[in-house]
């Protein structure tokens, strides 16, 4: 799946208060399924001595998709694609490092 089919897929699953620009509310939904990812990392370190298991890589598997809907939903409220938000990010990301961009 390319990131055109993936947002255009996802948008249709937004489910919360539509108005002109509605930006709070996938940027909060963002940082809260961030923070779950961060939490598993966490417990990554507490509880399994920094072992990757195969259950918990696929709960990290599972909130990184959330994390991704959300840039996805993000990036529709500013009218973006993660297309082109990748792109722009590898540009910067190069120029930084003194590599060739990826475009």
């Amino acid at each position: 799946m390319n990131f055109e089919d993936y947002q255009s897929a996802a948008s249709t699953t937004a489910l919360y208060p539509k108005r002109l620009e509605n930006l709070e509310y996938p940027t909060l939904g963002l940082a809260g399924e961030a923070g779950e990812v961060a939490n598993i990392v966490k417990k990554i370190q507490r509880d399994h001595g920094g072992i990757i298991t195969e259950e918990v890589r696929g709960k990290l598997k599972d909130e990184l998709g959330d994390v991704l809907w959300y840039i996805s939903a993000c990036a529709d409220e500013l009218g973006l694609t993660l297309a082109e938000i990748a792109e722009y990010n590898v540009d910067k990301l190069s120029k930084r490092h003194g590599t060739a961009g990826a475009s």
